[in-house]
């Protein structure tokens, strides 16, 4: 019998947010045999917020996993961008048009629903199967039928030997899968310090019940964004209006000795406090009531493009080929892209020797590569502008600010940008895919 598409075996190794994508997609387009490999033992639904942007809630839509994830999401109608010091506001930006001109609104939400959503697809699709409390690391194989090698965490499990038709590593910024296959390149693309970390901060509505100012923040459809310099804070509120999200960027002082592509430590209230003690009252009170040893600091690290996200019949997912700064909230939104594109291509397949699987996974790359990393350059360029102290960027910016409040020009918090915001949210990944499959395959 002539083995199609849909007989192939899938290997994917990572339940992220790209990892659940790709084993979602690939499921509903009819692949029989999708396998998933976590190194947690669940995948435990904790975080913080996420932003929910068209581009993202299109394909979930289309994955028919999106209604429960918005249900429990708050549709954003506007932006306020704030100096951190003062509170006075530089700019007030309506977000409403965005449901009418992409078809779907911004909105934003807990990460665990979206996790969760995700892998609630998954599980209706028999199609995959899960092995958590698996490290998956060490490839053996990059084709022509890839293998690597399968570690059970259990006491007393012995590994085992993997082999299928496609492996795809969504194996996050630490990715094995990318440092073996530069490895196997003879390329070096090393983890580049941003020298900025972030603490990740929930609040819920009963701490700040009796504080009326801070109500109407979590009651509102509003994202805030205190900005500083080299340091901002962005906050919403998730989960039906009842948590009050904060996610903050400064310097990672604390992380002078990091070595690791990522990296988190118990953080300090006080010290937390302290990098944010010139900012305004209202920010004061919103950081006092985290609770003191709930902490955390994140260190922010990113690599360079990478030559290639392909070798054989291997391809990476997510972040282990485009970390991404949160600066324009589009992370998991460009793994979540990821996991729909290869869900096509892979359906495309005119057969399924080798070669062609390699040559489908070269058009994923083609689709997604460029968009990703420009978006990538983009997060850290909005980054900069948010971060700068006195001078003459800080005073062209700022006129900008006050240009954009009778009108005018462009938004620098660029997230807000009109002109972004079309070359982010008006771009579909999936149609692009169905397109241009042919014509990118040919080529190759």
């Amino acid at each position: 019998m002539t083995k199609t598409p849909q007989d192939l075996q899938i290997a994917i190794l990572g339940a992220g947010m790209g990892g659940l994508t790709c084993a979602l997609a690939l499921a509903q387009r009819g692949f029989k045999n999708i396998h998933v490999y976590e190194y947690a033992n669940d995948l435990g639904f904790v975080g913080a917020g996420i932003q929910l942007a068209p581009n993202m809630a299109r394909i979930l839509d289309h994955l028919g996993v999106w209604k429960g994830i918005r249900d429990e999401a708050v549709n954003i109608e506007e932006t306020s961008v704030r100096e951190g010091a003062t509170n006075g506001e530089l700019a007030h930006v309506e977000l409403r048009y965005i449901e009418k001109t992409y078809g779907h609104p911004h909105m934003v939400g807990h990460r665990s629903s979206l996790a969760n959503g995700l892998y609630q697809g998954c599980l209706k699709e028999p199609a995959i199967k899960f092995h958590f409390g698996t490290n998956a690391q060490k490839v053996d194989s990059f084709g022509p039928r890839p293998s690597f090698t399968a570690e059970p965490r259990a006491e007393g499990a012995a590994p085992y030997q993997v082999e299928c038709d496609v492996l795809l590593g969504a194996d996050g910024i630490k990715s094995q899968t990318r440092v073996e296959m530069l490895k196997k390149l003879n390329v070096d693309v090393g983890v580049k310090d941003t020298h900025q970390a972030a603490y990740r901060i929930v609040i819920h509505k009963d701490q700040i019940k009796d504080d009326p100012e801070l109500l109407e923040l979590i009651n509102s459809a509003r994202v805030t964004r205190w900005i500083g310099e080299k340091r901002h804070i962005i906050a919403y509120p998730v989960s039906n209006n009842t948590i009050y999200n904060l996610s903050t960027t400064q310097p990672d002082t604390n992380f002078a000795a990091a070595t690791n592509a990522t990296y988190t430590t118990r953080g300090s209230k006080p010290a937390m406090m302290s990098v944010f003690s010139d900012f305004c009252p209202m920010v004061q009170r919103l950081l006092n009531h985290v609770p003191d040893g709930e902490v955390c600091e994140w260190k922010l690290r990113v690599h360079d493009p990478l030559p290639t996200w392909i070798h054989e019949s291997v391809a990476l997912v997510g972040d282990a080929c485009h970390p991404t700064l949160p600066h324009l909230n589009q992370g998991a939104a460009q793994a979540i892209e990821d996991g729909a594109v290869l869900g096509v291509v892979l359906s495309r397949l005119p057969d399924t020797s080798p070669e062609s699987i390699n040559k489908a996974l070269r058009v994923y790359e083609k689709v997604r590569k460029n968009r990703a990393e420009t978006l990538v350059e983009m997060a850290a360029a909005s980054g900069r502008t948010l971060h700068l102290g006195d001078g003459a960027a800080k005073a062209e910016r700022d006129r900008q600010f006050a240009a954009l409040r009778e009108g005018k020009g462009p938004v620098p918090d660029k997230w807000a940008d009109a002109d972004v915001q079309r070359k982010i949210y008006g771009f579909d990944c999936t149609k692009e895919a169905e397109h241009h499959f042919v014509e990118y395959y040919s080529q190759l």
